[in-house]
C-alpha cells in the first residue's frame, strides 16, 4: 500500500484534473464571475426607489418641491431627526438650511436640490450603508458558492462507491489519504477560483464606478481569503463523509441536506442581518459563520485585528477536529453498501 503523503498527492491531482474537466467546474466558475459583475454593476444601472424626506419649516418645502421626493413635513427639527435616527425617512431637510442624514451622505437629495446645503451625519460611520451592502452582497454570495462547491466532493465519493472503483483505490491508497487528498485537491481548486476572482473584482468595481471601493476593500480581502479558505477546508470534510454515507446519487439528498443547512444559515444571517452588531460579533466566532462574518466586521471596522486571529484560530482548531472526525466516519462508512449508513454504524466500522 502506497505511503499517505504520496497517495494523497496522487489523489488531490486527480481530484483538480477530474473536476477541471467537468462542465460543473466552468459553470460554477462563470456564475462566480457573473455575480460578481453583477453586483458590482446593478446597483449602478438600476439604482433605488426614490427616498423619503423629511421637511421642516417653509424654505424646505420649497427646495423640495420640485423634486421626486416622498416629502413628509414635519414640525421641528427634533421630530425630524426622529425619523432620521428610525429610518423612517432617508434624509431630512431642515431650517439653515442643512440636510440630516444618519450615517451615509444622501447624495441623491442633495443633487437634487438647486442649492447644495451642508450635510449633519448623525451617526457617522468609517463605511458608508450603500457600500456595507454591497460588500456583505459580494462576500456572503462567495461564501455560498465555495461553500456549495463542495458538493462535489460528496458526488464523486458516491460516484466511486457506486461504481465499485473504491474498492480498488482502498487495496492500494490508505483511506484516509483519500479523504486528505479530496480536501486537498478541492481546496487548491477553491483558491485558484479566488485568485481568479482577485484579477477580476477591480475590473468590475471600475465599471461600476466603485475605483475607490477597492482600495478600502483591500484589507478586508486579506482576512477574506485565509477565512475562506479554511472554512472550505471545514465544510469539505463534511461534504467528503456525506457523500461516504450512501451508496447511490439517488441518496445524496438525505446525507447533504445537513451540510446545505451549514452553507445557507450563515449565508442568509449574514445578508439579512449585516447590520445588527450583537448578531454579527456571535456569527464572527462560530466556526460555520465565522468565514464570512469576521471579514465583513473587519471591513467595516466593527472588530479588531486580535478579534480576527482568535475567530480565525478557533476555525482552525475546529477544522483539526472536524477533519479527525470525518476522517474515521469516512473510514467506516466508505466500503459499506446498501442504502445510507448511520454515523453510528460508521464511528464502529473502522479497520
Amino acid at each position: 500500500m502506497a505511503a499517505f503523503w504520496p497517495a494523497t498527492k496522487l489523489i488531490a491531482e486527480r481530484e483538480i484534473k477530474t473536476y477541471v474537466r467537468t462542465k460543473g467546474f466552468w459553470i460554477s466558475v462563470a456564475v462566480l464571475l457573473v455575480g460578481l459583475f453583477a453586483a458590482a454593476i446593478l446597483p449602478t444601472v438600476i439604482g433605488g426607489s426614490q427616498p423619503k424626506v423629511a421637511a421642516v419649516g417653509a424654505e424646505a418645502r420649497q427646495m423640495l418641491a420640485n423634486t421626486v421626493f416622498d416629502v413628509r413635513e414635519v414640525p421641528d427639527v427634533a421630530a425630524a431627526e426622529h425619523l432620521v435616527r428610525t429610518e423612517e425617512v432617508r434624509a431630512a431637510v431642515v431650517p439653515g438650511p442643512r440636510v440630516l442624514a444618519l450615517d451615509d451622505p444622501p447624495n441623491s437629495v442633495v443633487a437634487a436640490l438647486a442649492t447644495a446645503p451642508p450635510v449633519q451625519l448623525l451617526e457617522p460611520t468609517a463605511v458608508s450603508q450603500d457600500v456595507r451592502i454591497l460588500v456583505t452582497q459580494l462576500f456572503a454570495l462567495f461564501f455560498f458558492m465555495f461553500g456549495m462547491g463542495g458538493v462535489s466532493i460528496a458526488q464523486g465519493t458516491v460516484t466511486e462507491k457506486q461504481t465499485r472503483i473504491v474498492e480498488i483505490l482502498v487495496a492500494t491508497i490508505p483511506v484516509r489519504a483519500m479523504l486528505a487528498g479530496k480536501i486537498i485537491g478541492h481546496a487548491i481548486l477553491t483558491l485558484g477560483q479566488v485568485l481568479l476572482i482577485a484579477i477580476a473584482a477591480p475590473i468590475a468595481l471600475s465599471i461600476g464606478g466603485h475605483t475607490a471601493l477597492l482600495s478600502m476593500i483591500a484589507p478586508a480581502l486579506g482576512w477574506f481569503v485565509p477565512f475562506l479558505v479554511v472554512g472550505f477546508v471545514l465544510l469539505a470534510a463534511i461534504w467528503a463523509v456525506a457523500g461516504a454515507l450512501v451508496s447511490r446519487q439517488e441518496d445524496l439528498g438525505a446525507s447533504t441536506g445537513p451540510v446545505v443547512l451549514l452553507v445557507m444559515a450563515p449565508y442568509l444571517a449574514v445578508v439579512f442581518a449585516n447590520d445588527n452588531d450583537p448578531l454579527m460579533t456571535v456569527m464572527s466566532y462560530i466556526p460555520f459563520s465565522a468565514a464570512v462574518a469576521m471579514p465583513i466586521r473587519m471591513f467595516t471596522d466593527d472588530a479588531q485585528a486580535w478579534e480576527a486571529f482568535v475567530s480565525l484560530g478557533i476555525l482552525m482548531a475546529t477544522v483539526v477536529l472536524a477533519v479527525q472526525l470525518a476522517s474515521r466516519l469516512f473510514s467506516g462508512s466508505l466500503l459499506q453498501t446498501g442504502g445510507k449508513v448511520a454515523l453510528k454504524k460508521a464511528w464502529a466500522h473502522v479497520d
